[in-house]
């Protein structure tokens, strides 16, 4: 049975543990992978992506029951084949080793940090973005040496199954795998003693991905979600900041985890954001019905979430201002006016296109408003005055920030990306992500010529001199 092919079995751990076995041996056995070989692997990703883009977007848009050509070529295809390029230019200085200062105690001697790939790396990817989310982060640990096991979502089939012939055509087994399956794989999967896990999705899923890395002591990153603020300062342009807003919130129908997830507006503005909001989703997309360009909420239960969501909400006493023009599983842009922290709405990641329009008195009482939830995986500031941006920056905390737009940060491979407190931990992209799948081995030369042996028993004045100008220092 091929690690690809599993099915429900009373053996899930044994299978995937022989297979994880059989890529730590072979990793063993071939050693580290030299700067060629990892090139090489980069670009068998690479030409898998380019050789397959029309298969890609077709599965994905049918796994979706609509996603839009444009969003997967622009959010799946050239952002993986950016991360690609990012790590081939850059991986002989990512290789290198890294000087270290050393104090002036401790002289002539050097330091160096050495990277060396961990070993077999796991990856568990969401639905949202079912290429991106796996290709990324194997990218990092393709660059630092390792070997992967990949086990993507059950919520998107048709592209899970394209990517395990995908990576069975461009890879051997003990190379990159995928596995294939549902929650009982996922759990199986998570449990298994990689060198590294990396999870993105659900914050509940994360803390059971986490409750069993821990019994193996395996080292995870997870990369969740929460509920990403956007602020529009008193003297932002608002055209502009309603514009790329809207447009980030509705991009994959809001089914992203750096979605804007609400937007803090100055009091004597709601309105107005309301009025231009509303035109603007309307402007881009004059209708939902076959309309190629807006994508379709991933599934039924997806769907049904959101529509408690709002349901919730309105019997508490929200309102809702919305057009109402949808077709199956898409839902157009729903403003929710006067929420407050009992709805759900309010309380829970949206994924979806919903956004709740919060009035604020003064950027203090905006501030204080992220800062009384969990730390968030994004945030947006849209202003003019370069006072209102720092005091944002600095009074907040969250995994990244954006300025003036919305989203794009993530597609840059210099910045890392990760999340803080429940939006995550650890990092990965560019060089951050080449990191967290590499051991920096700090290695100490010590000099032929030292004076340690001063320091040598039994201690003498000579010792007891030195030791007294070292804690004077």
């Amino acid at each position: 049975m091929s690690i690809a092919e599993i099915t429900a079995s009373q053996d899930h751990q044994a299978i995937l543990r022989s297979q994880l076995e059989a890529m730590r041996a072979a990793h063993v056995a071939d050693g580290i992978p030299d700067r060629a070989l990892r090139l090489d692997r980069l670009s068998r990703i690479g030409r898998m992506v380019r050789e397959n883009q029309a298969r890609i977007i077709a599965a994905i848009d049918a796994d979706f029951a609509g996603r839009a050509r444009e969003e997967t070529l622009l959010g799946e295809i050239f952002t993986s084949l950016s991360a690609v390029r990012h790590a081939k230019g850059n991986l002989a200085k990512w290789m290198r080793p890294r000087r270290r200062s050393m104090d002036l105690t401790f002289r002539p001697a050097k330091a160096r940090l050495l990277p060396q790939p961990l070993g077999v790396a796991g990856i568990i990817a969401p639905w949202n973005y079912p290429l991106l989310m796996v290709l990324s982060p194997l990218v990092g640990a393709i660059a630092a040496g390792n070997r992967a096991m990949i086990k993507p979502s059950e919520y998107t089939p048709r592209t899970t199954a394209l990517m395990a012939e995908m990576f069975a055509e461009k890879f051997t087994a003990d190379e990159i795998t995928v596995v294939q399956g549902g929650p009982e794989i996922g759990a199986a999967f998570s449990a298994l003693p990689f060198d590294h896990l990396l999870y993105t999705g659900s914050t509940n899923v994360g803390r059971k991905v986490m409750a069993a890395a821990a019994q193996n002591l395996t080292p995870v990153t997870l990369e969740l979600g929460g509920k990403s603020p956007t602020i529009i300062g008193p003297d932002a342009a608002m055209d502009a900041a309603v514009s790329s807003i809207v447009k980030g919130k509705l991009f994959n129908a809001g089914q992203t985890c750096i979605a804007p997830d609400y937007v803090l507006v100055p009091e004597s503005q709601v309105d107005t954001f309301v009025e231009k909001a509303l035109a603007v989703a309307a402007k881009f997309y004059p209708n939902l019905a076959d309309n190629p360009d807006y994508s379709s909420i991933v599934n039924q239960g997806q769907f049904d979430r959101l529509q408690n969501l709002l349901s919730d909400a309105q019997a508490q006493g929200a309102k809702v201002i919305k057009v109402e023009d949808r077709a199956e599983r898409k839902m157009p842009l729903a403003l929710l006016l006067d929420t407050t922290e009992a709805m759900a709405v309010r309380r829970e990641e949206i994924f979806g296109p919903l956004l709740p329009v919060i009035p604020y008195a003064d950027l203090g009482q905006a501030i204080a408003h992220v800062n009384a939830g969990e730390r968030p995986l994004a945030l947006y500031i849209y202003a003019k005055d370069r006072g209102v941006i720092d005091r944002v920056l600095a009074e907040t905390i969250s995994g990244g920030v954006l300025v003036n737009d919305c989203l794009l940060h993530a597609g840059v491979e210099a910045l890392p990306f990760g999340g803080v407190g429940a939006s995550g931990m650890g990092q990965y992209h560019g060089q951050d992500g080449f990191d967290t799948f590499s051991k920096l081995k700090p290695v100490m030369y010590q000099s032929r010529l030292n004076a340690m042996w001063i320091l040598n028993p039994p201690y003498g004045a000579k010792a007891k001199g030195l030791i007294n100008l070292l804690l004077r220092r």
